[in-house]
């Protein structure tokens, strides 16, 4: 195994050319029915055993929970196995990410990590499964990476060689074929105040629907509504995303409508760097979903893997009873809810361009090798000093077979403020089979929507 990975990190080293790169072979993605999990993981435990081998993952929701209801915590009897602190941190340094250790430096000891027993969750459809399979056979970057083609409803590049494949994993996994729900979003104060927006979140994923293909799809992604419902002084305002496959080639589409001018509105720069709405400049469009869009904009450099401590089965957050004010503390959340666990992670580094605008020069992102979801980040200024740490806490979803987030965050250590989305509020579960139609999604049906 160590030698699969080090030569995994040789070839993503080394320059590619060429319009587009290879796909693996029949003996290579052979593997994804033996030594690895479907979706591309390593199946084994590690050496030591505290990471376990992957058994199908939380397939089958726990007996006290039924459909429709909020998602139970499947491991109500876990406790910490230890806590990592800042007088501590240096037994576990190499298990850390350098945002984590950096939380802990500057923040301890209201900022600790409660580490639990490793739970290997993710889990999908079998027909998820199937097309990691087929993805892994036929899936090509193009364009020096900015497009994608012979790939649907999954991950493209279960078995990667570099880091361009490693960040599309991330950008098409699987996160259902639609879903609706509820969310508030908060940037505190310094002392912990907080102003919450809620949203309705309306998703339709045509590149993860049964039966499509890149052509039928015609390069999109997803199709997103976003309804603000609070607080009043934005209440009524939607913004409409087409999410496009190959940004470069046709961009993001997005609208944006205001109750008061009453007017929709084509929004040509909800993209990249810009600030992400109503995030008080903490946080920019492209870290939503903690990486989203084109990958033009950076270099990007596999390093492999590592075994690091990361949020994951975030149940307690995810609780129906928590509340916004049990959550949300000065400086970050209220890391009594979090939990974190040992998972084998893949190492990407981004760094940007020579000559592209971008607030962020270098990016680190933690991708889960179970889910292929972005666990955690580290964002740089031009000094090369860390500016923004960014967390995605996530769970296994029940009526659907998804591994999702259900809270994330970005801290930003400069101002030492953090915006936070996901925040409930007695809100109803999310539903993965809302009977959305592609059409209730064009610019004229939000404008109709808006107008009711």
């Amino acid at each position: 195994m160590r030698n699969r990975l080090l030569a995994a990190v040789t070839i993503a080293a080394l320059s590619m050319s060429g319009s587009a790169w290879a796909k693996v072979a029949p003996e290579e993605a052979k593997r994804l029915k033996s030594e690895l999990t479907p979706v591309g993981a390593v199946r084994a435990a590690n050496d030591a055993g505290t990471i376990p081998a992957w058994q199908g993952g939380l397939a089958t929701p726990p007996a006290n929970w039924k459909k429709g209801d909020v998602e139970v915590n499947p491991f109500p009897g876990d406790e910490p196995l230890f806590v990592v602190t800042r007088d501590n941190l240096d037994l576990y340094r190499d298990k850390l990410t350098d945002g984590h250790i950096k939380m802990l430096e500057q923040y301890g000891p209201n900022f600790f990590m409660p580490v639990y027993e490793t739970r290997r969750t993710a889990a999908f459809p079998e027909e998820v499964y199937q097309k990691s399979y087929e993805n892994a056979l036929s899936a090509e970057l193009l364009d020096n990476g900015n497009g994608v083609r012979n790939t649907i409803m999954t991950s493209p590049f279960p078995i990667p060689k570099n880091g361009l494949e490693v960040i599309w994993n991330h950008i098409l996994r699987y996160r259902g074929e639609e879903v609706s729900f509820r969310s508030g979003s908060a940037t505190p104060q310094k002392d912990g105040s907080f102003n919450p927006v809620v949203n309705q979140y309306d998703y339709y994923f045509a590149y993860s629907r049964p039966g499509a293909d890149l052509a039928d799809i015609d390069n999109k992604i997803f199709f997103l509504k976003t309804d603000t419902l609070a607080p009043s002084t934005l209440a009524g305002t939607i913004t409409l995303v087409h999410e496009t496959l190959d940004q470069v080639r046709s961009p993001r589409l997005a609208w944006r409508y205001d109750s008061g001018s009453r007017r929709l509105r084509r929004s040509p720069n909800l993209a990249y760097e810009t600030d992400l709405p109503n995030s008080s400049s903490l946080r920019s469009v492209d870290q939503k979903d903690m990486y989203n869009g084109a990958p033009n904009q950076y270099d990007w450099e596999l390093k492999g893997k590592r075994e690091l401590f990361v949020p994951y089965n975030a149940y307690k957050l995810h609780d129906d009873d928590v509340r916004p004010d049990d959550v949300i503390r000065a400086n970050h959340i209220n890391q009594q809810l979090a939990r974190y666990e040992l998972h084998r992670v893949w190492v990407v580094e981004a760094k940007r361009r020579t000559g592209i605008q971008h607030i962020y020069a270098r990016r680190v992102f933690y991708i889960d090798e179970d889910s292929w979801q972005i666990l955690a980040s580290e964002e740089y200024d031009d000094k090369g000093e860390l500016w923004r740490v960014s967390e995605a806490h996530n769970i296994s979803y029940y009526s659907q077979p998804v591994f999702w987030t259900t809270m994330e965050m970005t801290y930003d250590l400069k101002a030492q403020r953090y915006y936070i989305d996901g925040l409930d509020d007695g809100y109803p579960a999310y539903d993965f089979s809302p009977g959305y139609r592609r059409n209730e999604f064009t610019a004229s049906a939000a404008r109709r929507a808006a107008r009711r």
